[in-house]
């Protein structure tokens, strides 16, 4: 549980340091203020990295140089502990407990947070890769290990891919077999979350919606031509029969400068009774559909580690009608600490408890 945030020069939010105690926390405020950036900054404190911009500058207020983000936080055994994010430039410093981390993902496991937003539509109707990214996100949260096997593929597929520019393919052997070693790993470990996904997300979407026979299938750009690939299917092909086809294809490689087959060519699909799905919802089945992958995704990670991640919800409430929202927020998954954001006029009120804080946001500054 977050027990305080104090950001310092983050985008327009005041200088101040903000007891944020409670299991619930509501920041309300119109458009423009600043609720956005307080759970950017809850989430930049988790992850060392932000939901909103690759570019980490931009989070630094303007006509200043530097930012940073400090927060307090205590785990379930009761015990408490810090982190600090500095950013001055190019330079980050990331400590814990006044140690500094040299690796962010030291940082992760640290206060594992949810987060739901409107860009979560990517991961309906956006590229093939926003979907990669969500599965590989929700192993990350819990998986450290795999984090490195991604870090040692994309290097593999950097290098691998220079290569075929430059046509030396005399070293395109020794790439293969890192990138297939590497890849085959990666392979197993999506096809294994997106079948426990199965066990949780078209339960949760038919409750809410309605609509039954709602699943995730994985197509793995690496598999033999008689499987299916179906959900429940976690079997993965031989290192030697992927090296065999990757040689297939080493003529095509040639002529197209780049590597085509592979985990980063990996496909995930929402379909509906073994048929594709999203083209044919409506945008609001669209927004339910990654509204519930997120409440999955922080039932996944608390059936994986037993614990109970932080949600945070930027506005997302908005875009169902009041039937469904009244199903949503009951089947919403058991949280450590949950962070909204509301406009005026927004009926938070069915929400609060007797717990409950509220902060007013405005130009910046909660009150």
């Amino acid at each position: 549980m977050f027990l305080s945030l104090t950001p310092y020069n983050f985008r327009n939010l005041m200088n101040q340091t903000i007891d944020i105690s409670a299991r619930e926390v509501f920041f309300c405020g119109e458009n423009g203020q600043g609720k956005s950036n307080l759970l950017e900054a809850l989430y930049y404190s988790s992850y060392g990295s932000s939901f909103r911009t690759h570019s980490e500058n931009e989070m630094i207020k303007k006509e200043n140089s530097e930012m940073s983000v400090h927060a307090i936080f205590k785990c379930e055994n009761e015990s408490t502990h810090t982190t600090s994010i500095i950013l001055s430039g190019k330079n980050k410093k990331i400590e814990k407990d006044g140690k500094i981390l040299h690796d962010r993902k030291e940082l992760i496991n640290t206060m594992p947070c949810v987060l739901y937003n409107h860009d979560d539509l990517d991961f309906a109707v956006g590229e093939p890769e926003r979907r990669r990214f969500f599965i590989d996100q929700s192993l990350s949260m819990y998986d450290v290990m795999y984090i490195d096997i991604l870090r040692r593929y994309k290097k593999v597929l950097k290098n691998r891919n220079i290569s075929l520019k430059e046509k030396q393919y005399d070293i395109l052997e020794t790439y293969d077999f890192q990138l297939v070693q590497s890849g085959l790993e990666i392979q197993k470990k999506r096809k294994d979350a997106v079948f426990k996904f199965n066990q949780i997300f078209g339960n949760l979407y038919e409750k809410v919606s309605g609509i039954d026979g709602v699943s995730i299938r994985y197509k793995p750009s690496w598999k033999k031509e008689e499987d299916d690939c179906s959900f429940g299917d976690t079997s993965i092909p031989s290192m030697e029969y992927v090296l065999n086809k990757i040689k297939s294809m080493r003529d095509a490689e040639k002529i197209m400068q780049t590597t085509m087959s592979g985990p980063h060519r990996d496909r995930i699909i929402f379909e509906r009774n073994n048929q594709v799905f999203v083209p044919t919802a409506s945008t609001g089945q669209k927004r339910l559909l990654v509204l519930i992958l997120r409440t999955a995704q922080a039932v996944f990670y608390n059936q994986i580690t037993g614990k109970k991640p932080v949600l945070l919800m930027d506005d997302v409430l908005l875009e169902l009608d009041p039937e469904k929202r009244k199903k949503f927020t009951a089947l919403l998954p058991d949280y450590e600490q949950l962070f909204c954001t509301f406009l005026p006029g927004e009926p938070y009120e069915n929400y609060v408890r007797e717990t409950t804080k509220i902060f007013n946001v405005k130009n910046g500054e909660c009150k």
